[in-house]
């Protein structure tokens, strides 16, 4: 099966390049940065590293994920950070599962892996436990984070009709996979502090805070409608 790497970009000059880099060789059969408006050298970076590169112009984590699906040729699609934070070094462990036809979503797990210090502020991961805590007890489905580190089969990703176009992309799909049945695995994985400035989600805790109750209502909603 063929395999599409996905990377949302937004003012990431600093990291793009070294992400690339670091990606295995013979891993993906192609490497797509969507960027979604950079105002420094992302593009020209991400290019000069042989990625292919499509612009989004509109805003959101969730919508440069769907144009990467939309444009990606390959039955798998794995995401991955563009800040440096991710290991692209673990790729091949994340897609083994779906390769080997023993998953349909494989997630890394950022809280059950090795984090280095720094990378992850207190008010993140306070918020990332909550809410896989409660996904556990409303869908049944054992997960320990809800990283954006992940790899999927396209046609059913395709099939879920994605509905958040922000941060709340990875958990609108992890509750839909577990709702529809699929195949899910984690395993854990390391992360980083990201390369070069500040995050901008959780680099505040007013950022963290709201992100975390939009994505908590995301959990409570598709458990209360489906």
């Amino acid at each position: 099966m063929a395999v599409t790497v996905i990377i949302p970009a937004l003012d990431e000059e600093e990291s793009i390049g070294q992400v690339l880099a670091a990606i295995p060789a013979h891993t993906a059969d192609e490497v797509i940065v969507v960027d979604g408006g950079s105002g420094d050298r992302t593009v020209e970076m991400a290019r000069a590293y042989g990625a292919r590169v499509i612009e989004e112009s509109r805003r959101g984590y969730g919508r440069a994920c769907a144009a990467g699906v939309a444009a990606a040729g390959g039955d798998i699609v794995a995401f991955l950070d563009a800040d440096g934070a991710d290991d692209p070094a673990q790729l091949p462990d994340l897609l083994a599962p779906l390769l080997a036809g023993r998953a349909d979503l494989s997630l890394g797990s950022r809280l059950a892996g090795q984090m280095a210090p720094g990378a992850m502020p207190w008010h993140q991961r306070s918020g990332n436990w909550l809410a896989a805590w409660l996904i556990r007890r409303l869908y049944s489905l054992p997960v320990t984070d809800l990283s954006p580190f992940r790899a999927v089969r396209r046609p059913l990703l395709l099939a879920l009709s994605m509905e958040e176009m922000t941060y709340g992309w990875p958990t609108e799909m992890m509750v839909k996979a577990a709702r529809r049945g699929w195949r899910v695995v984690e395993m854990p994985v390391r992360y980083h502090p990201r390369l070069g400035g500040r995050s901008k989600i959780s680099g505040t805790l007013r950022g963290t805070v709201g992100a975390t109750l939009y994505i908590l209502s995301i959990v409570f909603r598709y458990a209360r409608t489906h």
